[in-house]
């Protein structure tokens, strides 16, 4: 049995894997079942556009918050938090530790890229 090699792993965003889909889908013009029940729950669950997405995950890089790793600026952007309360929720999933003050940095660069 051939054992794949990972060769790199990196994280993806709902807005990313959305328009993927959209690229499959328009290529082999129907999903397959996972597929389409992945593009179903995208549709419900995407909040920005990949446009909005991509200015926002570069806004969130440019505070340079110590720690903070693309995986987690790519969940935050993901889930739209909008308060620091709601920001650190969303990072208690991880072993890392923020600031409120960057919290704080983070709900407020948010907020100004809410759809």
């Amino acid at each position: 049995m051939v054992k794949p090699e990972i060769i790199q792993e990196s994280p993806i965003s709902m807005a990313d894997l959305k328009e993927e889909i959209a690229k499959i889908k328009k290529k082999d013009e129907k999903l397959n079942f996972r597929a389409e029940k992945t593009e179903e729950y995208l549709n419900q669950f995407t909040i920005l556009s990949l446009k909005k997405y991509q200015e926002l995950k570069e806004k969130l890089e440019k505070l340079k918050i110590p720690r903070l790793k693309e995986e987690h600026i790519i969940k935050i952007v993901d889930l739209v938090p909008l308060s620091a309360e709601e920001v650190k929720s969303i990072l208690q999933g991880y072993t890392i530790t923020v600031t409120n003050d960057n919290l704080k940095k983070i709900a407020d660069c948010v907020k100004g890229h809410q759809e």
